[in-house]
């Protein structure tokens, strides 16, 4: 049986299997109490271990992938989430109403919800989690922290008294370890908080710390702990089952974050070595086996730039990132959940997992980049195209064309999983990947991700959860062409709109006109990118088109099928999938091109010495109304008419997808109108306030 399990991680290392066995009975229907991606996601290995599925829905996600996929279906309350996926209440009565024997809920909702967990347990139904004292136990962050400390788990070295005077301090600092954090014991908001590298700055730091915390709190206690320099996010992935036996299934590595959210994870870990591995992992396992954990679950660590790592939580649930596990071990996490709540011991020996190759998993969502790395953005998918066509790809969704992404629930539109041999190899077919997703009707945030994949630090694997506000100070800007790029998007644009004027000149394939003369065979235009206007030169011959472009000539050819919504170019040798997003009359063209979208205008030379007499359009004084930024919610208006506002005040609150965003007034003014209110729904755009 061993020699099987073996055999079988390593033939399915493409993704990830289920090798079921028929003879070994789990659950006759399972109730999945979760919505979107991770539902499907459950689903899937529930079809193949002939589990039938119950799916819950609030009453917007009636027609959603994840009900057309389950056998069954039951509607658990309206659209917010807290009457409907959060109602216990209701989602008990679908359990009784369908007969679900057993509950996976994903990650999210009531995923870590003991309540929940203790209410499934006196009805006799199975969770597919762990038990409710470890549940309790981690989610308590100074019992958890008190347990791994027990365990033997490496936690952040700290003094938890309170420090008397400078001396002290130093022989405190000392003790630990340098770098130490210095910090004020009632504080909050970086205030009263110094990082000390010897002690010379130990001293300063508690003078002024000291100094800080009784101006700022009144209170001038401070507390030592260790200081972890640029730390790494990695976590490792443990499973347990019920009778004693634990693994750890490798690490995650998932330190590019925004806002303290993943945004791409990648398993194994550039950093890691075998050594601080399995010392990690045996941690890992030893902290799974001090609360008698059984299930799938997530030990996070912390680690410094010299491999030292610490505990940071355990999630007692099924993590988003779980797929690049699968991919480099070949296991089912879903089926050993659901095998080990059914009472089953693993199947498997430490010895026998794996890693094999190399995983790479972006999250795509439903936001503008370019708003502080992604504020939500709503919409209904007009257009949408995963690129399964291409090897080695995942997409874990729970949506298609024509479903609606809302301000109810998370933003997240899939999770997209690239494989390869090694890092290398996963992350040109990430490269690939994101270049030939189609999504259309909603601003996404993959733009982002390919600057991400390809910028020359995350190549090397010089990574920290800091990665994003140090590449990027100023916020993100989309990628920046060099010249060269901006010569191949010129031509390539001057192609597609030559393209396209001969297409229009022909009806049904032919001439529109018979006794036309014979097609051009050059055209003088003038393209406007970024604020520069370049005169461009095309000439067509068969279907390769030579563009002159800053006295240099590149060559251009394409299928030109000017109705799809992936272009394959070549110019001069190299390929490109581009997107062509829209385009108008007035020559305006808007390109997907190493996943930034660019907006041009192309006129022919007359056009253009023409569009020199065109009225420029005023823009509009931004800095006295106050339009959202997003659509969402208005939780709190904080002025009113005649008030005065100073720059930089608070005006308004706005919740779009479970996040509060402040909005403050751009200067300093009286308050003209206000034109919304508390509970109000908004959309992007929408007037708020004016000031006069």
């Amino acid at each position: 049986k061993m020699l099987c399990s073996r055999r079988c991680l390593v033939t399915s290392r493409q993704l990830y299997s289920v090798v079921h066995d028929p003879n070994e009975k789990t659950f006759e229907k399972l109730l999945v109490a979760n919505r979107g991606e991770i539902a499907c996601r459950v689903i899937k290995t529930c079809k193949k271990m002939g589990i039938k599925t119950v799916a819950i829905h609030s009453d917007v996600d009636a027609n959603a992938v994840h009900v057309q996929m389950a056998d069954e279906a039951a509607c658990v309350g309206p659209a917010p989430s807290g009457q409907s996926y959060l109602n216990m209440d209701a989602i008990m009565g679908a359990i009784r109403r369908t007969g679900a024997q057993a509950v996976h809920p994903g990650y999210g909702f009531l995923s870590e919800n003991r309540e929940f967990a203790k209410r499934l347990a006196s009805e006799g139904v199975t969770f597919v989690g762990p038990d409710t004292h470890a549940i309790q136990a981690m989610g308590d962050k100074i019992e958890s922290k008190l347990l791994a400390k027990n365990a033997k788990v490496n936690t952040i070295p700290g003094f938890d008294g309170v420090v008397k005077d400078a001396d002290e301090a130093v022989r405190i600092a000392r003790e630990i370890g340098y770098p130490v954090m210095i910090k004020a014991s009632a504080g909050g908001g970086g205030k009263g908080m110094r990082i000390a590298w010897d002690d010379e700055e130990t001293r300063e730091g508690f003078r002024f710390s000291s100094q800080e915390a009784a101006s700022s709190f009144g209170d001038d206690r401070l507390l030592i702990e260790k200081f972890i320099d640029n730390p790494r996010h990695i976590e490792i992935q443990v499973l347990a089952d019920k009778h004693g036996n634990a693994l750890w299934l490798n690490e995650r590595e998932c330190s590019i974050q925004r806002r303290n959210q993943k945004v791409v994870e990648e398993a194994p870990s550039t950093f890691l070595d075998p050594e601080t591995r399995r010392a990690m992992g045996e941690q890992a396992v030893a902290l799974a086996k001090a609360v008698k954990y059984s299930s799938a679950g997530t030990v996070e660590f912390l680690v410094d730039s010299s491999k030292n790592f610490y505990f940071l939580e355990m999630n007692t649930r099924l993590q988003v990132e779980h797929p690049v596990t699968e991919c480099i071990t070949g296991l089912d996490l879903v089926q050993e959940m659901i095998r080990v709540a059914k009472g089953y011991p693993l199947r498997h020996r430490q010895t026998d997992i794996p890693i094999n190759g190399w995983a790479v998993e972006c999250r795509v969502y439903a936001e503008d980049p370019y708003k502080s790395f992604g504020l939500p953005s709503i919409g209904k998918l007009t257009q949408y195209q995963e690129p399964l066509h291409l090897p080695s790809v995942r997409v874990d969704s729970g949506i298609q064309q024509g479903s609606d992404i809302s301000i109810y629930y998370d933003p997240m539109i899939s999770k997209l999983i690239t494989y390869g041999s090694n890092r290398a190899e996963a992350l040109k077919r990430m490269e690939e990947a994101l270049d030939n997703y189609v999504i259309r009707g909603v601003t996404h945030n993959i733009s982002l991700l390919r600057e991400v994949i390809i910028h020359p630090r995350f190549v090397q694997g010089d990574i920290s959860t800091k990665f994003l506000p140090e590449v990027y100070p100023d916020g993100f800007k989309g990628h920046k062409l060099t010249d060269p790029e901006r010569r191949e998007l010129l031509a390539t644009a001057a192609s597609l709109y030559v393209a396209e004027q001969l297409r229009s000149q022909r009806f049904l394939g032919t001439q529109r006109i018979p006794l036309a003369k014979s097609q051009r065979s050059s055209w003088e235009l003038s393209v406007n990118l970024e604020d520069g206007v370049y005169p461009v030169t095309v000439s067509k011959s068969d279907s390769t088109f030579s563009v002159e472009v800053d006295g240099m000539k590149l060559n251009v050819t394409g299928e030109w099928n000017l109705a799809s919504p992936l272009l394959s170019v070549t110019v001069d040798g190299t390929q490109r999938t581009i997107q062509r997003l829209s385009r108008d009359a007035s020559g305006n063209l808007s390109i997907q091109f190493l996943g930034t979208v660019y907006k041009l205008q192309i006129l022919s030379q007359a056009a253009a010495e023409l569009s020199k007499y065109m009225p420029e359009k005023a823009a509009e004084d931004t800095s006295s109304i106050l339009r959202s930024p997003m659509p969402g919610t208005v939780v709190a208006v904080s002025v009113k008419p005649g008030d005065t506002v100073s720059e930089g005040q608070e005006i308004c609150v706005i919740e779009a997808m479970k996040m509060q965003n402040s909005l403050a007034a751009a200067k300093t003014g009286k308050v003209k109108a206000v034109h919304c209110r508390a509970g109000d729904t908004v959309g992007e755009g929408d007037l708020l306030v004016e000031l006069e």
